[in-house]
């Protein structure tokens, strides 16, 4: 008996690829870490303790999506932060001046990074990251756009998707690095 080609099992396989490609290709934008960076070399964003800068070296704010307050850990919490997809090794960036208040490992965040702004009351949290900028360490202070880190998947981010998990706290001058309440930085880093 001829044998036939199964053309229904291959259509399904070609339908499920083609979903994948067009998935990749226009709701997902990865930036390579030697893609060459815009003019302004990262946008900011205005907010009320002054301009942000994307925290991933050549990251568009075209390229962001608002992840925060998404289900987390089968819905058992919120994300108060966001995600910000790039290839491993890109350098993340301060978003603003201020001082490094921890370099710290958990086994959610992986490689985290605490900074706090100048006046105390913000604080901007790093996590995934894949290494540490040489010479970093607590108590120095950063400039806006200084190189602090590389971007990865430590801790529970998946190996196969690095992404820089990016927070923002509201914070008093004597909140413990680890404290505060969240704010959204999706609006802060790509409103004009």
């Amino acid at each position: 008996m001829p044998t036939t080609f199964p053309w229904r099992r291959w259509l399904w396989g070609a339908g499920a690829v083609a979903l994948c490609v067009a998935f990749a290709r226009y709701c997902v934008q990865i930036v390579p870490a030697d893609a060459p960076l815009p003019a302004d070399k990262a946008p900011a964003a205005k907010s009320a303790s002054g301009a942000l800068l994307i925290p991933v070296d050549g990251v568009p704010a075209s390229a962001l999506t608002d992840t925060f307050t998404q289900a987390r850990a089968l819905g058992e919490r919120s994300h108060d932060a966001i995600d910000i997809m790039a290839a491993r090794g890109r350098a993340v960036l301060a978003v603003a001046d201020g001082r490094i208040d921890k370099i710290h490992w958990s086994e959610e965040g992986g490689r985290t990074v605490y900074q706090r702004a100048p006046d105390g009351r913000i604080l901007y949290y790093y996590a995934h990251l894949d290494r540490y900028a040489p010479g970093l360490r607590e108590g120095q202070m950063v400039r806006r756009g200084q190189r602090i880190a590389t971007v990865g998947s430590t801790g529970n981010a998946d190996p196969g998707a690095p992404h820089l998990h990016f927070a923002i706290h509201r914070a008093s001058p004597d909140t413990p690095w680890h404290g505060g309440d969240p704010i959204n930085p999706y609006p802060l880093l790509t409103e004009p």
